[in-house]
């Protein structure tokens, strides 16, 4: 019935009040408004997608330190588990390292100062590269609703010309500029509303990965600062303690931390 209606109402066929012919009277601000708008929501799209992916791979990362890192019999070999360019694996060899790099230093530092910040600068450095994209996020859902107000008021104001070169307030006059104005409105709520909700929901993920490799950051601390003594407690470390070999549990960072006598 609503196709019937518009196509008695152009003769050609074609919808005379439609998001293109809107566009087309609009003029140029409205072109632009509209094309600033669209470009930002598929830059923001883009964004979450592939921010989705890099937090996956990390998140999968971490499910395999879990598996089978600590029951490595050193970092190094613990390392060549994992992959290349992994976030854990820049982790560990940032330790390693440090470690090396401490012993050419000739002003006395304490040990456990230089490598606790050189892990911490190993994880802003992940954390910095998790968070890249998001500002923009936030910038589109803060300024796309005002970007898709401007093209109201300019939508509104060629409907106040038009009333008042016609002398009269027919509809005929106002509806083109007044649907252009609700366009750019409803635009820009759909650009902004999805932007801030991919913004807080990479953030929540970005959060929880960062407490994992803080939370192994600790353990690889520990790890170097004791000579090997001390690590998170494994399902074969944990086996092997149950064994009377004057070995001691304690609770850790990452669950238990098995210290050997």
């Amino acid at each position: 019935m609503l196709t019937t209606i518009l196509a008695a109402a152009a003769p050609n066929g074609e919808n005379p009040y439609g998001l293109q012919q809107a566009l087309k009277e609009g003029g140029l601000i409205s072109q632009t408004v509209f094309a600033i708008l669209v470009l930002m929501l598929f830059v923001s799209l883009y964004i979450l997608f592939t921010k989705l992916f890099e937090q996956q791979k990390i998140i999968n990362q971490a499910k395999r330190v879990r598996a089978g890192f600590w029951a490595s019999n050193s970092l190094r070999e613990g390392a060549a588990k994992l992959e290349k360019n992994s976030a854990y694996r820049q982790i560990v060899d940032d330790g390693i390292q440090a470690q090396e790099q401490y012993k050419q230093l000739t002003d006395p530092v304490e040990a456990h100062d230089w490598l606790h910040g050189s892990l911490a600068r190993s994880e802003a450095t992940i954390n910095s590269s998790l968070a890249g994209g998001l500002a923009f996020l936030a910038t589109t859902g803060a300024t796309a609703p005002f970007i898709g107000l401007f093209g109201t008021v300019i939508g509104i104001y060629r409907a106040l010309i038009k009333i008042g070169a016609a002398g009269q307030a027919s509809i005929d006059k106002v509806a083109g500029p007044v649907g252009e104005a609700l366009i750019m409105t409803a635009l820009g709520l759909v650009v902004a509303v999805p932007a801030v909700l991919a913004y807080n929901f990479l953030q929540r993920r970005n959060k929880a990965i960062a407490e994992n490799l803080n939370a192994f950051s600790n353990d690889v601390l520990g790890y170097l600062a004791s000579d090997g003594r001390v690590r998170p407690e494994t399902k074969k470390v944990a086996a092997a303690a149950a064994k009377p070999a004057g070995t001691t549990t304690t609770a850790g960072q990452a669950g238990g931390v098995q210290t050997r006598a």
